[in-house]
This record gives C-alpha cells, structure tokens and sequence, in this order.
C-alpha cells in the first residue's frame, strides 16, 4: 500500500486518479479547498494549495501526483509547502507545443505559445520547467484530449446529447480535422508504470496511437446508442467552437515512447461506452455550453446537409 497525495481530487481527471488508487489499496490524499463533494474513500487535506503553512510539512508521502498545478506559482507553493515525498508526477498538457510546429509532436519538440490555447500553454511551460529545475527526477506526462468517465468538459456528452435526442449533427466543414484523445484509465495505467519502475525518461507524451476524424469521433459517439447521425456540414465562416467541442486545430502527438509504458490502450468505442454508462447517471456534473441553443437560433439556413 502506497501513501498518494492528489491535487485537487473533486473533478475529472484528479477525482478519477483519486478514486483508481483508492480502488487499489492505496492510501490516498487529497489536496483541495472541500467546496465539492469529496470521493469515497479519500482522505481530505482542506487547504488552499497557495496557503499551505505547515500543514503538510510533518506529512510523507510515496507518490505526490500533482493534477492541477497550471503555473509556477502553483509548483512553486506546493513544493514550498510539503514535506517529505519519494516521486513526483505532474500532468502537464499537449498544449505547451506551437501550433505552427512540425508534426507530430516529439517529446523534444520546440515548446513555445499554442495561439489556440494562449496563456494556459506558456504556463504550463513554465510550471513544467520549474519543477525540474527543484525536482530533476520529476515525471511530466503530456496528454492530448482526455475522456472517460467523470468527464465535466463537454465534449463527448455534448454528442450524446445530440444522440439522446436525435438531432442532426453540425459537422465544421467535411468533418475530416483530426484529433487525438486519451482514456483516463489508460493515463492511470502509465502513472502504475512510473511509479513501479522508474524509467530513465522523465516526459511523455501520450495518448492512443491513431489520431480520429471529427466525423468518425462523431459516428463512434452516436455508434455508444446504437445509433447513427445525420450530418449537417458547416462551411460558412462561423466560429466552430460556438456550436463544436474543439478548436479548429488539428493535432496529434508522437507517443511512440509510451510504448515502453504501456503496450496498448483502450479502444474507442469501449472507452465511449465507459463515458456514456457515467454520463447517463451524472449529467448534472457536466459543465454543458450552450452549444446546442446556438444551433438552433443561429445555424438555419447556413449549412449544407449530408
């Protein structure tokens, strides 16, 4: 049994991590300030992570798996702040790569200003270069586009929404920008990796090894019901993250290193279904946009239907 501290603990992926090691015996800790439900099983350190005090100095822990840190200052307070720790693992994100830079992205690719994701990328590069500046055998993963259950974004229950209700799909242009997603449990499996044997490499990127066309994103998300979309193509110049999930970004990452990690992820359509059991059960979790309403009151008329 190992002793885990989780930053954060109460949304998506910190909260799936949380309860995936409490599933395994693990005695778990979780880092946050309790405004959310807390997950069976865990146990609450109550504290703003930028106001630790002493309160985790004559704390231990094998593993701290750090969810949230965003910038520096929050790698900077949480390592000012802690105790004794053996390991140090920091989700980090795709987003640290330019979009202008050669693809797919290698581990030591350039890292500069993604003009997509703007300030969330640049400090995500500099919270990942201050750890390793204070913690030089630090594991940094860099996930694309994560799903699974617990998911709060709406990504893939904007889809099933669509499904429930047989509406048509409104598909940005032909449908064929790819992208790259990940399971989390697959994310869960590589964190196992690095914490049972310790690799020489200390940042990844991974992910599922074949990018996917929004349109075939879409068929497996509606393929969960049984069922198949209509298709209604966009190719007016409206914004698409007004009515779509994404950004109009393609992007994919190199995980051939991932390899020596893990030797295959879960498939689509059955990290989908995993997705949709939750979200049938917990739909109030989800932090839905008004795509849906944007469509209806602004997309008639401007769309060439497939």
């Amino acid at each position: 049994m190992k002793k885990i501290l989780v930053t954060g603990g109460t949304v998506f992926l910190s909260r799936y991590i949380a309860e995936y090691y409490v599933s395994k015996g693990d005695s778990v800790y979780v880092l946050n300030r309790n405004t959310r439900l807390q997950s069976r099983g865990v146990k609450l350190i109550e504290v703003n992570r930028h106001h630790l005090q002493e309160k985790l100095k004559n704390m231990s822990f094998d593993v701290v798996i750090d969810v949230v840190a965003y910038n520096e200052n929050d790698i900077n307070d949480l390592l000012d702040g802690l105790g004794n720790f053996k390991q140090y693992i920091m989700i980090s994100s795709s987003a640290v790569y330019p979009e202008y830079g050669s693809q797919p992205f290698k581990e030591n690719s350039v890292l500069a200003k993604n003009k997509f994701w703007g300030k969330y990328g640049t400090d995500k590069i500099a919270a990942e270069k201050t750890l390793m500046q204070r913690v030089s055998d630090a594991y940094i993963l860099r996930p694309p586009y994560l799903y699974g259950p617990m998911n709060n974004v709406y990504r893939e229950a904007f889809v099933f929404d669509c499904a429930i209700d047989d509406r048509p799909f409104y598909l940005p242009k032909d449908g064929s920008m790819k992208l790259q997603f990940f399971h989390v449990k697959d994310l869960c499996r590589v964190i196992d990796f690095l914490i049972e044997n310790k690799p020489v490499q200390h940042i990844f990127n991974v992910g599922n090894k074949e990018a996917i066309t929004i349109k075939e994103w879409v068929e497996a998300c509606y393929g969960v019901l049984n069922k198949k979309p209509k298709f209604i193509n966009v190719y007016d110049n409206i914004n698409q993250r007004k009515y779509f999930s994404f950004y109009d970004y393609e992007y994919y990452l190199d995980v051939t290193n991932q390899d020596t990690l893990i030797s295959s992820t879960l498939s689509l359509e059955d990290g989908l279904k995993e997705s949709y059991e939750w979200y049938i059960k917990n739909m109030d979790e989800v932090n839905k946009k008004p795509f849906i309403e944007f469509i209806d009151n602004n997309m008639s008329n401007k769309t060439n239907e497939l």
